[in-house]
């Protein structure tokens, strides 16, 4: 009679199942390079990240198990429990630094609009999957409504940096599941219009009597000091001032790991969250954020590579947009940190401290994982 036994190989290599090997090695760096530099920047603070990536590793396995469809099954009762809070947050929300946010549910503190991160991609690629074959320009009038309605609860929060990256989230599926050029361009003809504008007048724009109505004080505040930091240099201006310093300073090899002096003099604002990037440059100069560019290129080939070969339309619309979602997170943050970008709040991917984002971040590479273990599922 044959008994049984107990394989560990076998346990080890089922739990192991759904990662990509590829999306794996590419998070381990990030992860390793985030725990490097958050060593040098708040030591205080690793224990608690090391939790984090616990939590946010546990939550890309679990997604990583799930067929995309279903987790496409999840797309409009997630979404409309995401409208619902944000609704909330509104009525009955906590403010915070001047910002209404926080959601207080007794047992946890939430802040809804992280959730339509994930949530706002889903809907539209589960819509757009309902809509293959038949889509018209309705379908995408539709699709602009589902995206506006969340964004536009997050803007009067007030929250930019969160708003824009839902925003992006949304637009990059409506772009992938076929929006015409026709309608594309003249948006981007507005926008290089519009910044121009701002550009060759900012000094009259910025002036406190001009009221630019469809922008906050603070917001407004925000793009003239990207103009011109020396305006409140000690103020407003401060951030990008000290984080273009720390980012010069470093040179080609950077000052040494846990040298740079404008991160350890306090010089720095922010060093552990928005402008973490500024004590890699100082510290491991332009050698090390090649890497880390390089390590970032890495994850959007393979990315777009799971995208390309998905099995169904609306994986291949979700793939992508989560992929140009990391995009987007890495492209702001380096942009606000070296000054080409206003200070919108943006955490660099895998890297910043904090855990609400880091558990979005992962749970997309989770998607990620279920999409490409879905399209060897379906071939056997």
């Amino acid at each position: 009679m044959n008994e049984s036994r107990f394989n560990p190989l076998a346990l080890v290599r089922g739990f192991l199942r759904p990662i990509d090997p590829a999306l794996m090695l590419v998070l381990a760096v990030l992860l390793g390079y985030a725990h490097v530099l958050m060593q040098s920047a708040s030591p205080e603070r690793l224990d608690a990240q090391v939790t984090h990536i616990g939590i946010a590793l546990a939550g890309m396995w679990v997604l990583a198990w799930l067929k995309p469809q279903r987790l496409l099954s999840f797309a409009v009762p997630l979404y409309l429990l995401g409208v619902l809070l944000l609704i909330a947050v509104e009525l009955f929300g906590e403010v915070s630094k001047g910002a209404q946010r926080w959601l207080d549910l007794g047992v946890a503190r939430i802040q809804p609009s992280e959730l339509m991160k994930i949530a706002m991609p889903l809907m539209l690629a589960w819509f757009f999957q309902v809509r293959e074959g038949q889509t018209r320009f309705v379908d995408f009038l539709v699709s602009g409504v589902l995206l506006v309605v969340p964004v536009g609860l997050i803007l009067i929060q007030p929250d930019l940096g969160t708003s824009l990256l839902v925003a992006a989230s949304g637009l990059y599926v409506i772009y992938f599941a076929g929006l015409s050029w026709k309608l594309i361009i003249p948006l981007v003809l507005v926008a290089i219009i519009g910044l121009g504008s701002i550009v060759a007048f900012g000094d009259t724009l910025c002036q406190p009597e001009v009221d630019w109505q469809v922008l906050r004080e603070y917001q407004k505040q925000r793009v003239c000091t990207l103009l011109d930091p020396t305006r409140d240099p000690l103020g407003k201006g401060f951030h990008i001032i000290q984080s273009t310093i720390a980012i010069g300073s470093g040179g080609v090899m950077g000052k040494g790991w846990m040298d740079g002096t404008q991160t350890h003099l306090a010089f720095l604002p922010e060093r552990h969250t928005d402008f973490i990037f500024a004590v890699l440059a100082e510290e491991f100069g332009l050698v090390g954020a090649l890497v880390l560019l390089a390590t970032y290129v890495v994850l959007l080939l393979r990315g777009f590579h799971i995208a390309a070969n998905a099995p169904t339309h609306a994986s291949r619309l979700l793939a992508g947009a989560i992929t140009m979602i990391f995009f987007t997170y890495a492209f702001v943050n380096m942009g606000m940190v070296s000054g080409i970008l206003p200070v919108v709040g943006v955490p660099l991917p895998f890297i910043s401290y904090g855990g609400t984002a880091l558990v979005t971040l992962c749970l997309g590479i989770g998607i990620l994982m279920s999409i490409q273990r879905s399209r060897f599922a379906d071939k056997n």
